[in-house]
């Protein structure tokens, strides 16, 4: 049992009430919890973790402005941590709009940036700084936070009221300011957003800059304010969107960013709205803008460039797209990296994670991973209570230079069946791949001569995993033997194909499927009991309903897919056409993962053109040979053997149970 985001309200007669935290202000009393001032949920973690030790060890950064001379209240010294001292309900919030130098909206004023702060009062009248953990985003309005949807609340003054989610609740009583940033050209910052462009990234800049007294900001009266109370030390926490700008921020490299905690995030929006030229969808970005900004004639305007620029039409990527590429500028990134992921997240997919984590790595940033089974949801809501412990233990060394064993914990931690998780000391656990060659209809064996794929845009993907002993028009599928001993796929599988082509580029689509009987991961389903994290007050409660995780008997798993125009193979930026008649390379690049696949499962390589199921429609009525003997899958395993099947293997069976769907990315809830 995990836990999911749903709205619940402080009723403390519910039997289902298992752990309601303290209700200040007008609401009724609460049970108090076990645990320091009866706020916080009891700190077992839930399952055994492992020993092994693999994170990075590192002297965590001095506080600036930190009082030496004593241990303030909200640290035990016994634990190297926080504890929560600071009454919630007391706390100070205001809203503040922090200047910038740019004019989106071309109306001749400087955009502002509306920021909205929770922080104790205790530590504000003893002259006791404190850091920030900060969540900017676009969808404090339009769309909300978490599963229920939560959006900001002011009070007849226009100052903050209720702060989304729990982070206000759990950590401001720990001795931490949390502060909601709206992007430029969302709810109450003025201006036009550019989707993940220089002008959504400056304007949380611009904010980080306030916080560290190298920016001017003034409350709704005008007046100008001053963030004394902060020792200018922020971590960015986020999912989905803000996510992605924690690390768009992050690629600045601005002073004061210590730490980010960026969760199903996306890393490159070239490789969010496509694969390798191969299109999700069209007009994405002009649509996203609208759906999150202001409804103005001049952002109206910014989003019809949006479409002008997005190079929809060619797949290319652009200096529009490279401006949105977080990857390039790892380099620049000084602030510490914990980062989680679903790896059935099929909105942003695990590529981007992969990607973002490699380069990191190779620029010597201090990082941890989480990997879950889950597709694109927060691990609040599917390990709730490690996940918090976690959190917490992360922000208190990186903000408040605590020195606890954070940094020396195993790098990696992998969910490898449902709420069965597992520590790893590096991720992946392999930079090789292994080989695996193709045979007509065969995994794990040396073929001769070609084999031809003419593209069929009607084959769903249940129409190309279910029949695979079968021939069908529009799909090759390659079949190993089963697997002698298990295996486990850790890092970024791809497939070489030679291919020969009557068509100057065709899409192409490879998908990796593993059979065999099995209970698998089949998503999560809201429950009606609820559990607290944090403090409560009347008008903004810590408490969230749990989650069940659901599993079901198949016969089948998809271990992962992939895209790619063939023409954009060798280039992104410089398609190369195919000359009709002529052999040439093309790599498909499939999505990242980390699966344990036991002993005696089949694995199977189905080889598509277009991909009217995931992808928008592109078909190019192409047919392609495919050289055997010159392609491949190259596969990230450390251990085991992948072998053809012998020749008169018995036919794979696989029942469709539940249809596949192809995720909305229209649709930001998803």
């Amino acid at each position: 049992m995990t836990t999911v985001r749903a709205r619940v309200l402080l009723l403390a007669s519910s039997t289902a009430l298992v752990c309601l935290g303290t209700v200040t202000g007008t609401a009724a009393a609460a049970p108090p919890l076990d645990g320091p001032a009866g706020v916080f949920a009891p700190s077992e973690t839930p399952e055994q973790q492992n020993s092994a030790q693999g994170a990075q060890a590192a002297s965590p950064p001095v506080a600036e402005g930190a009082a030496t001379s004593s241990v303030p209240p909200n640290v035990d010294p016994r634990t190297h941590s926080t504890k929560p001292v600071y009454d919630y309900g007391n706390a100070i919030r205001e809203s503040v709009y922090v200047d910038t130098t740019m004019d989106t909206d071309s109306d001749g004023t400087d955009d502002v940036v509306a920021v909205d702060i929770v922080r104790p009062r205790e530590t504000a009248a003893a002259g006791r700084k404190i850091p920030v953990i900060m969540d900017a985003s676009p969808y404090y309005s339009c769309c909300g936070r978490g599963n229920e949807g939560e959006t900001k609340t002011y009070d007849e003054n226009g100052d903050i009221q209720k702060m989304p989610l729990y982070y206000d609740n759990y950590f401001v009583p720990l001795g931490y300011a949390v502060v909601g940033v709206d992007i430029v050209g969302t709810n109450r910052s003025t201006g036009c957003g550019d989707v993940g462009g220089k002008d959504e990234i400056a304007s949380v800049v611009a904010v980080i800059d306030w916080l560290n007294g190298r920016n001017t900001a003034h409350t709704g009266s005008g007046d100008p304010v001053s963030a004394t109370w902060t020792t200018g030390s922020v971590g960015m926490i986020g999912k989905s969107y803000d996510g992605t700008l924690a690390n768009g921020v992050a690629a600045t490299g601005v002073r004061g960013l210590k730490t980010i905690v960026p969760i199903s995030a996306i890393s490159s929006w070239y490789d969010y709205t496509r694969s390798g030229g191969v299109p999700y969808s069209i007009d994405y970005m002009p649509w996203l803008g609208d759906y999150v900004g202001h409804k103005t004639p001049a952002c109206d305007a910014v989003r019809a460039d949006l479409g002008e620029q997005d190079a929809d039409e060619t797949g290319n990527y652009t200096s529009f797209w490279a401006e949105r590429d977080y990857v390039k500028d790892a380099k620049k990134v000084k602030a510490s990296v914990f980062m989680t992921h679903g790896l059935n997240d099929y909105n942003v997919q695990t590529n981007h994670f992969a990607q973002w984590w490699d380069a990191l790595g190779k620029n010597g940033v201090k990082r941890k991973i989480w990997l879950g089974l889950e597709d694109h949801v927060d691990p609040f809501d599917f390990r709730r209570q490690a996940w918090t412990e976690e959190l917490h233990k992360w922000f208190d060394y990186w903000l408040q230079g605590l020195q606890n064993n954070v940094m020396r914990e195993p790098i990696a931690t992998v969910e490898t069946a449902p709420d069965k998780w597992k520590n790893y000391s590096t991720w992946p656990a392999t930079q090789k791949t292994v080989p695996v060659p193709l045979a007509a209809g065969k995994l794990g064996s040396f073929g001769k001569g070609t084999v031809t794929i003419t593209d069929e845009p009607s084959l769903t993907e249940d129409d190309i995993v279910a029949t695979p002993s079968e021939v069908i028009a529009g799909r090759q599928m390659f079949l190993s033997a089963p697997l002698p001993a298990a295996i486990r796929v850790s890092g970024t599988a791809t497939v070489t194909l030679r291919i020969k082509s009557d068509s100057a580029t065709t899409p192409v689509t490879a998908r990796l499927v593993e059979y065999g009987e099995a209970e698998r991961y089949a998503g999560i389903k809201t429950t009606k009991v609820p559990s607290c994290y944090g403090s409560s007050v009347s008008y903004d409660d810590s408490c969230y309903f749990e989650i069940e995780k659901l599993t079901e008997q198949s016969d089948h798993g998809i271990v992962s897919r992939g895209w790619i125009d063939a023409a954009h193979s060798a280039s992104l930026s410089k398609p190369k056409p195919l000359t009709p008649g002529k052999w040439a390379n093309v790599t498909v690049p499939l999505r990242a993962q980390d699966e344990v696949i036991p002993k005696g499962r089949i694995l199977g390589l189905a080889v598509t053109l277009s991909d009217d199921d995931w992808t928008t429609p592109n078909d190019s009525g192409a047919t392609i040979d495919i050289d055997l003997a010159g392609s491949k899958l190259n596969l990230p395993i450390t251990v085991g053997k992948i072998n053809p099947p012998a020749a008169k293997a018995a036919p794979v069976q696989v029942t469709i149970t539940t249809p596949s769907e192809r995720p909305d990315l229209h649709d930001p809830t998803r």
